[in-house]
Parts: C-alpha cells; sequence; structure tokens
C-alpha cells in the first residue's frame, strides 16, 4: 500500500486519540518511538471474510476476544454468557441456564424460549453453522480465538444471520508438540479442569485431544417446608471433548477430522416468584441464596458431534469440504411460577416463603428434545495474492427437531398432567460468490450473493392437556422461502496505517414456526394455536475506520451503522394468556455506533476499552400483545387496547427486548518484569450494558436495570509464561439483578450470575 506521510486523517485520528490517551501521548512525547524496545500490539488476524485476514483489511465491524483477556473473563466456571457486553452490541442472555443462550447483536436477537425456535444471531465452530439452540451452548476451552463479526453476513455465511455472527475457532493440531493444563477452585465449591495435548502422531500426522469438567456445588437453598425437594440448587457438572486428527500428505492435501462430546447435569434457570418491586428493583433484603420452590428442578444435556474438514490446492484455486453431523439430547424441568406461596397483588416481599399464607400454584414443567443436524459445504477459493480474488460454493443443512413438553401436578405428587409433542424438519441449501478487486493500492471492492431456499415441515399435537383442557389434534405447517442476500463493499487505504470502509449488506431469516401446545386454549383456530412468521430481511448501511497508531502502540476500530428491516419476526412471550406467539412487525428500525481501542499506555500497561451504541425501535401501528397478569399493577406504559375482550398493548415505537442502548467494557493490565523471565501482574475487566426491557411490551415492574460486573485477577508467571499462578475474583461488586421475568402470574424474576473468587495454576508446554 501507497505511503501517505502528510494524511490530514491521519493527524486528525492522532490528534483524537492523544486526547482520549493522555499517558499514551506523554509517553510518546518523551521520546518511546517505534523501532525502539517499545512495546507494540500484535495483528489481529480474523476470518470473517472466510480467509485470514488482518482485521484491518476486512470492512466488517469485527473484534476478536482471544489470549489471556478470553482466559480471565472466563475464570469463575460461566456458561458462554461470559462474553455478554465483551465486545461492542453483544447480549447473552438464557432462561434455560447453561444450555440455552440467546445471542443478540445491535440489538437483534429472539426471547423466544422453544426449543425449536431461530435466532437471527449464528454462532459457528469450526466452520460449522449451530442452529439448533441445543447446540450453541457448548463450552468454550481450547479456543484459538472468538470472533464477533456484527451486521448481515448474507454471503458467506448464509442463512438465519441478519444480525451477525459469533464465530469460535480451536486451536488446531499441528507436528510441534505443545499443550496446557488449568486447575482453578473457588468459592460455592467451584472447580475448573481443563488440558489439552498435541503433537506430530506419524510424519503426516497430527493429532490434538482437549477436555474440560467443571463443577459448581448447590450455593442456592430451597426454603419449601412442604413436600420435600431439592434442598440445594444451582450446582452443575459440565464435561467435553474435543479430539482432533490432523492428516497433511503433502502442500496440496490436507484432512482434518474432529469429534466433540459434552455431559452435563445439573438445574435449570432457577425461577424466583416475588422478587419484584414496582419501580422494577429486587425488593429489600433480597437473598439470592434462598428460594422456596415446590416442585422440581434438574436438567441434563448430552451433545455428540464430528466435523470432517478437507483442502485440496489445485494450483489457482484451493477446494474446501466441510462436513458435518451434530446430535443433542436435552431434557429440562423446573418451577416456572417460582416459588412455593406467593401473592398476586403485588405487594413485594423479601422471598416466596415470606407468604405462607398466599395461594399455591402448580407451575412445574418440563421438555425434552431429540436434534439431529447434518451440513454439507463446498467452496472453490482463489490462491494468489492477485488484484482479482474470488470465492464461490454450495451449501446443504438438514435438522430435525422432536420436543415432548410435559406440564406436571404439583399437588399429586409431581404427576404428569399435560403432554404435548411437536417435530420440525428443516432443509435448506444454498449456492454463494464473492469477488474482492483491488482497483488500486489503495481502494479495494468487495461484494457477493447468496441464493438461499428453505423449507420447514412442522407437526404438533396436544395428547392431553392440564387442568381438563382438551386434546388439540395434530396442526401441521410447512412454510417455504427463497431469498436473495449479500453485501457490496468498499476500503480505501488513507496510508498504511489507516483504512476507511462502507458497507451495505442484505441478510435474511428463514420463516419461522412456534407450536408450544401445553397450555393452549384448545378453542382458537389451528392458524392461531401454531403461529408462522414470515420471512425477515435486513438491509443495513455501515461505515468504518479502521487505524493503528503511534507506531502500533495503539489500535483504534469506529463503525456507524444504519438499518432497516422487513416483516421483522418477533416472539410475544407469556403475558395474560400464558401463550408463545410469533409475530411480523411491519418494519424494525436500528442505528448506533461502535468504537473499540487497545494501547499501550506505557510498555507495562495494556488497556483495551469498547463501547456500542444502538437505538431500536419496532414500527408497526396496530401491532399489539398481551401484557403482563395485571396491566396496572406492573405498570405497563404502553398504551392500552381491548381486542375480543382481552386487553392488550400497543408495542409500535417500543425498543427490543433486551437490547440494551448502551454496551461497554473496559480491561486494563499492568505487568511488573521480575528476575529470571518472571512476572508479577494485576489485570481487571468490566463490562455494563444499561437497561433492558424483559418483553415486547414496555413496563416498570419488567424492565432490568443497568448492570455493571467487574473481575480482579492478580498473578505471577515464570519462565516466560510457561507457567503461572493467580487469584480471581468475578462480578466483585456483588451487583445482583434482575435479567429476565416471567410475567402470567406473579413477580418472577431469575438473576445474573453470583460474585466468585479462587485461585488458579496454569501450565503450558
Amino acid at each position: 500500500m501507497r505511503r501517505h506521510p502528510t494524511s490530514p486523517i491521519r493527524h486528525a485520528l492522532a490528534i483524537a486519540v492523544a486526547l482520549a490517551l493522555p499517558s499514551l501521548a506523554a509517553a510518546q512525547a518523551e521520546g518511546d518511538t517505534p523501532g525502539t524496545d517499545a512495546r507494540t500490539l500484535d495483528t489481529v488476524n480474523v476470518t470473517a471474510t472466510r480467509r485470514s485476514e488482518d482485521a484491518r483489511e476486512v470492512p466488517i465491524a469485527v473484534s476478536a476476544v482471544d489470549g489471556e483477556k478470553l482466559d480471565v473473563i472466563r475464570s469463575g466456571g460461566e456458561d458462554i454468557r461470559f462474553l455478554a457486553s465483551r465486545v461492542p452490541s453483544l447480549n447473552i442472555e438464557s432462561s434455560f441456564g447453561r444450555s440455552f443462550p440467546r445471542f443478540y447483536i445491535r440489538g437483534l436477537g429472539n426471547t423466544d424460549f422453544d426449543l425449536n425456535a431461530s435466532q437471527p444471531v449464528s454462532l459457528v465452530y469450526d466452520e460449522v453453522v449451530y442452529e439448533n439452540v441445543a447446540l450453541k451452548g457448548f463450552p468454550v476451552f481450547d479456543v484459538d480465538r472468538i470472533e464477533v463479526l456484527r451486521g448481515p453476513q448474507g454471503t458467506l455465511f448464509g442463512r438465519n444471520t441478519p444480525a451477525g455472527l459469533v464465530k469460535f475457532e480451536s486451536v488446531r493440531p499441528e507436528a510441534a508438540t505443545s499443550g496446557y493444563g488449568r486447575l482453578s477452585y473457588g468459592r460455592f465449591d467451584t472447580a475448573n479442569l481443563e488440558g489439552a495435548v498435541g503433537g506430530a502422531l506419524g510424519d503426516a500426522l497430527a493429532g490434538r485431544a482437549s477436555m474440560l469438567y467443571q463443577r459448581r456445588g448447590d450455593w442456592v437453598r430451597n426454603t419449601f417446608a412442604g413436600t420435600p425437594r431439592e434442598r440445594a440448587l444451582e450446582g452443575y457438572e459440565d464435561m467435553a471433548f474435543r479430539g482432533q486428527l490432523l492428516f497433511f500428505g503433502d502442500e496440496a492435501f490436507e484432512a482434518l477430522l474432529s469429534l466433540q462430546s459434552r455431559r452435563l447435569e445439573g438445574t435449570a434457570r432457577l425461577f424466583r416468584a416475588n422478587i419484584l418491586t414496582p419501580e422494577g428493583r429486587l425488593v429489600r433484603d433480597f437473598d439470592p441464596r434462598r428460594v422456596s420452590i415446590d416442585a422440581r428442578n434438574a436438567q441434563d444435556l448430552d451433545t455428540d458431534g464430528a466435523t470432517l474438514r478437507l483442502r485440496w490446492d489445485l494450483g489457482g484455486a484451493t477446494l474446501h469440504s466441510v462436513s458435518s453431523w451434530n446430535q443433542a439430547s436435552l431434557f429440562s424441568r423446573g418451577d416456572i411460577d417460582g416459588g412455593s406461596a406467593y401473592t398476586f397483588d403485588f405487594f413485594p416481599g423479601t422471598n416466596p416463603g415470606a407468604f405462607p399464607d398466599g395461594a399455591r400454584f402448580p407451575a412445574d414443567s418440563g421438555d425434552g428434545s431429540e436434534v439431529r443436524q447434518y451440513t454439507q459445504e463446498l467452496r472453490l477459493a482463489s490462491n494468489g495474492e492477485g488484484p482479482l480474488r474470488w470465492q464461490g460454493g454450495l451449501y446443504w443443512f438438514k435438522d430435525r427437531a422432536e420436543i415432548d413438553s410435559f406440564s406436571y401436578d404439583t399437588f399429586a405428587g409431581g404427576i404428569p398432567n399435560a403432554y404435548a409433542f411437536q417435530r420440525q424438519d428443516n432443509t435448506a441449501w444454498a449456492a454463494f460468490a464473492s469477488l474482492d478487486w483491488a482497483l488500486s493500492d489503495t481502494l479495494t471492492l468487495r461484494g457477493g450473493l447468496r441464493y438461499t431456499e428453505d423449507e420447514k415441515r412442522f407437526v404438533g399435537e396436544r395428547v392431553f392437556g392440564a387442568f381438563g383442557a382438551p386434546p388439540i389434534a395434530p396442526i401441521r405447517v410447512n412454510p417455504k422461502a427463497e431469498d436473495w442476500s449479500g453485501d457490496l463493499a468498499a476500503t480505501w487505504a488513507v496510508d498504511e496505517d489507516v483504512n476507511l470502509y462502507l458497507r451495505v449488506a442484505k441478510g435474511f431469516r428463514a420463516p419461522s414456526i412456534q407450536g408450544r401446545l401445553t397450555f393452549a386454549d384448545a378453542t382458537l383456530a389451528p392458524n392461531q394455536l401454531v403461529t408462522v412468521a414470515q420471512a425477515e430481511e435486513v438491509l443495513s448501511y455501515e461505515a468504518g475506520l479502521k487505524a493503528a497508531l503511534f507506531g502500533n502502540r495503539a489500535r483504534l476500530n469506529l463503525s456507524v451503522f444504519d438499518y432497516t428491516i422487513e416483516d421483522q419476526q418477533l416472539t410475544a412471550v407469556g403475558g395474560t394468556a400464558n401463550f408463545n406467539s410469533l409475530l411480523n412487525a411491519d418494519k424494525g428500525k436500528g442505528r448506533g455506533f461502535e468504537l473499540d481501542m487497545e494501547a499501550y499506555l506505557g510498555d507495562q500497561l495494556l488497556v483495551t476499552f469498547g463501547t456500542g451504541y444502538n437505538h431500536t425501535e419496532i414500527r408497526d401501528a396496530g401491532l399489539a400483545v398481551a401484557p403482563c397478569f395485571n396491566a396496572a399493577a406492573c405498570r405497563v406504559t404502553d398504551p392500552l387496547v381491548v381486542r375480543n375482550g382481552v386487553t392488550l398493548a400497543l408495542i409500535d415505537g417500543n425498543p427490543l427486548p433486551q437490547a440494551p442502548e448502551w454496551t461497554t467494557n473496559l480491561t486494563a493490565r499492568y505487568g511488573i518484569p521480575l528476575a529470571n523471565d518472571a512476572e508479577l501482574y494485576v489485570y481487571t475487566d468490566w463490562a455494563y450494558r444499561s437497561a433492558i426491557n424483559f418483553f415486547l411490551y414496555e413496563s416498570e415492574v419488567y424492565r432490568g436495570r443497568a448492570l455493571l460486573e467487574g473481575g480482579l485477577r492478580v498473578g505471577y508467571s515464570w519462565e516466560l509464561g510457561k507457567y503461572e499462578v493467580a487469584a480471581f475474583g468475578r462480578n466483585i461488586l456483588d451487583r445482583v439483578e434482575a435479567v429476565g421475568g416471567i410475567d402470567f402470574n406473579n413477580l418472577t424474576g431469575f438473576i445474573n450470575e453470583p460474585r466468585t473468587w479462587g485461585v488458579e495454576f496454569k501450565a503450558s508446554f
């Protein structure tokens, strides 16, 4: 690329960052210049375009999490939700616990808790999309990096990516022997044991085996004094394994086989009745270590998978094949009403047990699912670094989800009193092509198209219903869709350290089905019992800047965006009727910006900062949903209308649920070099998200307050980091907030992860 030493844009950026980072500017003024022993940032390579490239060259808002930062933020034994707010505009939550994470990027996500729900954020693990929700929570271990791609990814990653994707890359086998072991122990009897070993198995064969064992003790006491139930809750035992074999006979051919498995036993999401005040705060003297539930709470998940990746170098191009098979078996049962005794009149107490004379209500349900997923991709990509680079291919996807849903009679010892069944088969295929054209040393155009056909076949029925409700005969639906998606982008190298880009992208999400019939009103029409949301399309405009500053001692990424969703798919959850249904809003709108910064403020102090602003809005003048049980008591702020004798809340103009306007993260690491290649260091990390709505309607009660969580790690390493011992704390401020709710009867919510601390030892070779 050409160098433009007098670029005014570059000087303006340097001044802006110097103002934001005065310590860095001071270090520069003192002569800590490039070319000396000053610390500089490593190049960040990502595979956002299915090629390994410097992130600065990629016209996509992408953030990477790897290395020490990844190790630190997952120290407390949390599941994949530890990534929430760790990059701009990313939120992750779950009402199922460790087995069913729901992702939101730039405010776009899906609050649906059904086991066949689709999400507009895709999760890609080692080039394989994990579509079903039971597959998405695979533990993070022995991972090279995590990439978060914001905005529609409609060319190279295809279906169901209108919001973006989260991409995981495992550490690959190599001929050199390498590995690590990591052991930690902390509060609540939390233990984490993981490790990997890999190396040559022959002249043309290498392997790597990785494992993870995580556990936490039951730290919540069940105070229910009636029929004996589990006396302690919230513990888990999570085990996972990955084995890889790499055959590299010559440079022209490579085969990588990966097998992985997971076994999870624990408790389902712990719902807590009567914990919210009319202002949406937790009740006074709320004790997160106590609950009073009168029903079972348990969860088991088994997953297995295999991926075969083949690569043939054909000279001018390389042919890639990715074949995968994955299966999941999940059963989760919980006390959905969240208590054993509670009130419906919205007078808060400290715990459900504070209402010994209140009514008991049997809301004990469970879901089991069996999932099979198969994918095949063939992709041909040009070789070389010429002005024209291209790639194209074919993609095929098939899965089946069979779901059994039960309700149990708490008053009769927990025997089933309702049973419903649903099965969904999904088949899709796509053809795609992408082209990069370097018009000059400073200007590159990128564009791509993808054609997708998607079909679902669904059948659902209720065999018998609770409280004497009649059966519901099998209901069948068969939605289909075809769509063109893609993107067009331009990257301008202002100079060798600063790039600007423009991008327009179109995303597509296939039709979705909601057929949760366990508690449905059998008098409704079939199209009201099993609802179908037609396909949605997103058109996004984005501009960005990516810069390396001060001799690569600092890095700055900035993006601004505006998107419009046509026929946006929404899920109305719970409400007065305690029934889920899918809706299409006329439009959804979003706009905002993201900022990522990383800098050495001196050779021993590394600071990162990221923030995202997302303004989202539902636009549909007549769209209304059922609000909570008592709209006045839970302070619904939307206009109310009565339709067919049912009170509904108009949601036009509301923000999307679980979509904070602000997400911000900060890390700082200070190291003190010691003799004999040793180091003492302090690492702190912070994540913030602003307030969120739990549901499509707005309510003062069902609104999550802003949440700030911090971490601290103090460690000592020796032999150039080969060995390390550290003490850590997570959620060190002990912030406890409701992060979700159940709105069909009482003031039920669920909370964030507790404060934990512990010690850790790690050895690498």
